[in-house]
């Protein structure tokens, strides 16, 4: 979706690189390892500008002219990132419950819900996956409360795979949530999360800081919105009744079991009876208690900017919660969140579109990193301008993971434009990449940034020598085994990918392979490779994702890239090259092991694995000189290259998202990097 926020010129644009300054719309503000950085001799560099005539270097101009005309005013980079329908949907939802429906607005989120809709009826979660019902019950209902009719032609083929895969009794935990608010599902339905749960102390075996932070942002409000129960009446005609393959009956809550009698899901479905009984006893001695340290752990985590977590769904969630706490809808929080959500939307001529999550920090860091491989000067004032809008954006107070890493210092970067609680490693590591040769102008700032950064970084290593990407140690794998955790999210562990990536700032920044940190993580990476030789990818699909970012970590810390183990993931790479000689892999492969490293051709796939084998030192390799062909021939005459793939991940499985400038800023680092090694190595393409 091109948003009207996001205006894409097709007119090439020259550039004089010592000195022009980038042009770019005045517009409103509406995850990944990446190769060594390097700031090229000038002799290299005069001498691939002053002879850039080959198609090689002619593609890398276009995509570096195309990222100059893309730069926001203030120095940054941001594109869309696309998800699926349920974000919109539910957006649909919660005006109707806050009673504040905008007409106009409304029927443009309808206009772009239809338009995702397959010709088969059903609502997907990537782009050609198959029909989800969880989000197309989600967009039935919206549907239906914009006012389209049950026997619209659109809503008789959703209704039709809605009730041929079992109706809203198989729908997923938040989707039973949102029909619960409008009485279209019992509560009792719904598992449990008693709002107790807020008393519990940090050192209890479960507590919400034992949830991810994404969870536990959604949770949290999610548990006084369960305690209260809240039931809005639906008109006649808005209701969804006709999504029950048959009349319901109180068997029809209760949960699927696993097969067998002692597992721990069907343990918990036990405990979960059991918490209904509490939850319907008239005495609850502490609720109030726990409702009261739940709404102001809520109030506490508002940014300023009226943001939650930076997510979607902490951000709609705490607005409803704060609705259930009787905050009215001018309270200055509710004004605030909903802003905050209001400046994920976009708008075009396709409707209006409300995005999961906005990426700017990451988007300029990789665009950074893109633009410095293809030779850009390290003091261009373009990129100097981003290093210090990044800089600018530095976390500098503690969040929540100072519950498992106390006598840290804040540092690092977050994902979005604010969300100081929140900082990850893997922007923190990226955005320090991409910013250590920049020449900005108070040189003293970025190297005391980048110290607080890497320290961070490195205090967040968890005791199995990995990273996770928000909390350390977020590892109680028997949560995801809770009735509430069927999208299997509830917890943060240490991922081979965000591994790679630390080993990668490690190496970026002098630290040896010899060092404690960088042993145990080696440890680590050896212990999660796959049988066949690639790495699982936590936060890009997929095994292309995670080889990608293992291997870039293992060449910057120093390790033998012969080793056996490498060599295996190399061939592993060779093995899945396709006949065009680019790289894909399906969101399927979450699912189908088989499909590990198998798909169409992608720019984004495609970059990762040419960076990878470079990486292992196949900068020569027939292998390379195909993919960098596949780049060549695939891109257009603007400098960019079409993808309509989902290549990232917010859950594996379960929620896939289309990062827009992923299609463009991988390929032309990976052309970059190529150039400059060729250069190095006294070759020409």
């Amino acid at each position: 979706m091109n948003s009207s926020k996001y205006p894409i010129s097709t007119a090439l644009t020259s550039f004089n690189l010592e000195t022009a300054a980038p042009t770019a719309p005045a517009l409103d503000p509406p995850k990944k390892t990446v190769a060594k950085v390097h700031h090229l001799p000038p002799s290299i560099w005069k001498k691939m500008v002053g002879d850039a005539k080959s198609p090689l270097d002619k593609a890398i101009e276009r995509t570096r002219d195309f990222f100059f005309r893309e730069q926001l005013p203030d120095g940054y980079w941001w594109a869309e990132l696309e998800s699926n329908v349920t974000i919109t949907s539910e957006y649909v939802m919660l005006f109707h419950f806050l009673g504040m429906v905008d007409k106009v607005r409304e029927r443009k989120m309808a206009r772009y819900i239809l338009s995702k809709q397959t010709e088969e009826g059903y609502w997907a979660i990537w782009h050609t996956g198959p029909g989800d019902l969880s989000t197309t019950i989600e967009a039935y209902f919206a549907l239906k409360l914009a006012g389209y009719p049950a026997d619209h032609p659109a809503m008789r083929k959703a209704r039709e795979f809605i009730l041929a895969n079992g109706g809203i009794i198989k729908a997923r935990v938040f989707t039973k949530i949102f029909l619960a608010l409008f009485g279209e599902f019992s509560w009792l339905g719904v598992p449990s999360m008693p709002i107790e749960l807020m008393l519990l102390p940090n050192w209890a075996y479960f507590n919400v800081y034992e949830l991810s932070s994404w969870a536990r942002g959604t949770i949290i409000p999610l548990s006084v919105v369960m305690a209260e129960r809240p039931v809005r009446k639906l008109p006649p005609w808005a209701r969804v009744k006709e999504l029950y393959v048959r009349p319901l009956r109180p068997t029809d809550y209760t949960f699927t079991k696993e097969d067998g009698i002692l597992t721990w899901k069907n343990f918990f479905i036990g405990v979960d009876h059991l918490c209904k009984v509490y939850e319907s006893s008239p005495i609850r001695p502490f609720k109030k208690k726990a409702t009261s340290v739940a709404e102001q752990w809520i109030l506490d985590h508002q940014e300023p900017t009226g943001d939650w977590g930076g997510i979607q769904p902490a951000m709609l969630n705490s607005i409803l919660a704060l609705h259930c706490l009787g905050y009215a809808n001018d309270h200055p929080a509710v004004v605030k969140g909903l802003e905050a959500l209001a400046n994920f939307c976009i708008e075009d001529e396709e409707g209006l579109v409300l995005q999961s999550c906005i990426s700017p920090v990451w988007d300029t860091a990789l665009a950074l990193v893109a633009m410095q491989e293809a030779g850009v000067p390290a003091d261009h004032p373009a990129l100097v301008k981003a290093a210090q809008w990044l800089l600018d954006l530095e976390v500098r107070r503690k969040g929540d993971w100072q519950i498992k890493a106390p006598e840290l210092e804040p540092g690092g970067w977050a994902f979005e434009f604010l969300n100081d609680w929140y900082p990850d490693v893997d922007d923190s590591g990226f955005v320090m990449l991409s910013i250590k040769d920049i020449k900005v102008r108070d040189r003293k700032h970025k190297e005391q940034a980048i110290k607080r950064g890497i320290s961070w970084c490195m205090g967040m290593q968890s005791q199995n020598g990995g990273w996770g990407a928000f909390d350390k140690d977020n590892t109680k794998y028997l949560l995801n085994k809770l009735p509430f955790a069927d999208l299997e999210a509830l917890i943060d562990p240490p991922t081979a990918d965000l591994t790679g990536r630390m080993l990668e700032l490690m190496g970026n920044f002098n630290y040896s392979k010899s060092h404690p940190a960088a042993e145990h993580a080696l440890e680590f990476l050896q212990k999660e490779q796959e049988p066949e030789g690639p790495w699982w990818g936590r936060w890009g699909v997929n095994y292309i994702y995670g080889t990608w970012s293992v291997l870039c970590g293992l060449q910057a810390i120093g390790e033998d890239m012969s080793q056996p183990y490498v060599k295996k993931a190399v061939n592993w790479f060779k093995s899945k090259q396709n006949m065009d000689g680019g790289w894909g892999e399906v969101c399927e492969s979450y699912f189908d092991r088989s499909l590990m490293g198998s798909g169409p051709s992608t720019p984004s796939q495609t970059g990762w694995a040419l960076l990878a084998l470079m990486a292992a030192g196949e900068v020569q390799s027939k292998t390379v000189a195909r993919g960098i062909d596949y780049l060549l021939n695939s891109q257009k005459q603007d400098g960019t290259w079409d993808e309509d793939a989902f290549t990232g991940t917010g859950f594996p499985k379960f929620f896939m998202i289309k990062y827009h400038i992923y299609r463009n800023c991988f390929p032309l680092t990976a052309l970059g990097k190529y150039r400059r090694l060729l250069a190095e190595s006294g070759e020409k393409k």
